[in-house]
This record gives C-alpha cells, sequence and structure tokens, in this order.
C-alpha cells in the first residue's frame, strides 16, 4: 500500500492533492483540524476517483497531538508507512506589521513553521529506513517575493523555502526527496477575500490558478520520475513573478 499524507487536507489546494494522489494510486491520509464535514467530502472525492484513504485530525501546530495522531496510525498499520508527505496546512493573518499582533505573528509561524518541523520529523525516519521518500512543502509567491501586509506569511514561506533546500541535502543519499511548490494567486477559500478581478491584471496569464492545476506540480514531484529533483521551489503563478 503506498501512503501520502496531505495536511491541511479537507479544502482548497489541500483538497486537490489528495484527490490527484489518490488518482496516482496512493492511500491518502486527509488531515484536518476542526472541519470534519469538509474533510468527509474530500474523502468521498477520493473515492469518487476510484482511491481510498482515511481522515486523520490534528492540529499541526500541536506537537502532541501530531505525534500522537501517527503513532496511532502506524501502530495499527504494521508494515506500513507513509511515503509521501504534503505539507499543506497553513494560515493567512494579513496586517501591516505596525498594527499586527502578537498572535497574528505567531499563529502563521506555529502552523506553517512549527507545523512543518513537528510532522516532518515525525515521518522521516521510516522514510529513510525505506530508501525512499517524497516530502513537497506548499509555500508561496509571499516568500519568494514578499508582499505588503503579509510579514508574517512571507516570513514563515520564505523560512520554509530554506529549510527545504537544507532538508534535501540532509536525505537526498536515502532516496528522499524534498521540494517546494509556491503557488500565485490560486482560487480557494484563502483567496476569495482577494479582488480577483483587480489582481488579474498584473498576471500575465490574465487569471487566477485552480487548484487542480498546484495539485498536478504536487503528484509529479512525489513521483518516482521526479527522483533527481530536490531542494527546489517551483512556482505556479502565471508568470506574476519569474
Amino acid at each position: 500500500m503506498k501512503v501520502a499524507l496531505v495536511t491541511g487536507g479537507s479544502r482548497g489546494i489541500g483538497r486537490a492533492c489528495s484527490v490527484k494522489l489518490a488518482e496516482q494510486g496512493y492511500y491518502v491520509l486527509i488531515n484536518y483540524q476542526s472541519n470534519e464535514t469538509e474533510a468527509q467530502n474530500t474523502l468521498q472525492m477520493v473515492r469518487e476517483k476510484g482511491g481510498d484513504g482515511e481522515i486523520i485530525k490534528f492540529n499541526v501546530a500541536d506537537q502532541e497531538q501530531v505525534e500522537t495522531a501517527i503513532k496511532n496510525w502506524q501502530d495499527a498499520h504494521a508494515g506500513e508507512y507513509i511515503e509521501v508527505l504534503v505539507n499543506n496546512a497553513g494560515i493567512r493573518r494579513d496586517q501591516i506589521m505596525v498594527f499586527m499582533t502578537n498572535e497574528e505573528w505567531r499563529s502563521v509561524i506555529d502552523i506553517t513553521v512549527n507545523g512543518f518541523l513537528y510532522v516532518t520529523r515525525a515521518l522521516l525516519t521510516p522514510m529513510l529506513r525505506k530508501k525512499f521518500g517524497r516530502i513537497v512543502n506548499m509555500v508561496s509567491l509571499s516568500g519568494l517575493k514578499g508582499l505588503p501586509g503579509q510579514t508574517n506569511y512571507s516570513l514563515a514561506k520564505g523560512g520554509i523555502i530554506a529549510a527545504t533546500k537544507a532538508l534535501a541535502q540532509e536525505v537526498a543519499r536515502k532516496g528522499v526527496t524534498v521540494n517546494g511548490v509556491a503557488p500565485g494567486f490560486i482560487r480557494t477559500d484563502m483567496t476569495k477575500d482577494l479582488d480577483e478581478a483587480e489582481l488579474k491584471k498584473q498576471i500575465p496569464a490574465n487569471r487566477f490558478g485552480e487548484p487542480e492545476e498546484v495539485a498536478a506540480t504536487v503528484a509529479f514531484l512525489c513521483s518516482k520520475e521526479a527522483g533527481y529533483i530536490t531542494g527546489q521551489t517551483i512556482s505556479v503563478n502565471g508568470g506574476l513573478y519569474t
């Protein structure tokens, strides 16, 4: 059984990644924190594609929840291991820095940066022992370019881009690749508050992207054919930033 874990897999890009990986034959663990209904909807979509999986609840920013949930799954599936990890969970708390609260700062860092640490660390040892693993980190245009009103988000995503490069060098000899995917403006719940009509004027492709376009890139990086690609961040942004 090929197993993939997608954090924040209940909606948006995470949902699209879950469905796409199921199409590639993965048994998908769909992580969610609170919205079980949407997680179940994602699981239903996975099954409609002929795949299978299960939902798995934990807050990526809570080390104890992460480690307990993953250990419980591993104990219940002796002989199996999670060979693909998509670190997708994340939030925005946009605010110009002069008015940004400590909570707006910390919540973004906790979920994106600490979540990356807790989940990835919990899955690395089996990948290294089996000498095969794929880790894809969902980063952002904001982490490459920096965007006003997103100093917290830009810091978090830029930090994950740097960590992607470092971790890739640590684990490459064991057949584990680590890459990032940096979406631009993608039509999801996270961007529904943005002025799409105005923003698309800045995009050479003249449109927002779709979650499935990001998921296709993630799926390729998770494939065996992508085994010589590691430490890279691939932009999916319609030419907005090159």
